[in-house]
């Protein structure tokens, strides 16, 4: 398991409200979100980032691209959200356990793609 704050969630060693679980990942709100929605989905397998994923994690981050469609229906956001996954410390990765970003709430301008 990892030892970072998203592994100690994911143990239970931290408490954390949990907005969906199943058996490949976790969603819990942002503690600094950037968006009236900011949910972090955390896949329970500890993979550092995105680029240390191997052939064997294929179904897994499909499964999290699928959980992410559910997590944003059950949160309003279907019509209008971003993905965002912050890959090593130059992407903006501040915690080195794999998560994506689902944000929405409000209509996003043009500024980022």
């Amino acid at each position: 398991m990892s030892t970072t704050i998203f592994g100690k969630i994911i143990a239970g060693e931290i408490p954390a409200d949990k907005l969906y679980e199943d058996e490949h990942c976790i969603a819990i709100n942002d503690i600094n979100p950037q968006a009236p929605v900011h949910v972090l989905l955390i896949p329970k397998k500890p993979i550092s980032k995105l680029s240390d994923a191997v052939a064997q994690d294929q179904a897994l981050l499909g499964h999290l691209l699928l959980a992410v469609g559910r997590i944003a229906e059950q949160l309003g956001i279907a019509e209008g959200y971003r993905v965002i996954i912050n890959n090593g410390s130059g992407g903006g990765q501040t915690v080195f356990h794999l998560h994506l970003h689902i944000i929405g709430g409000r209509t996003f301008g043009e500024g980022m793609v």
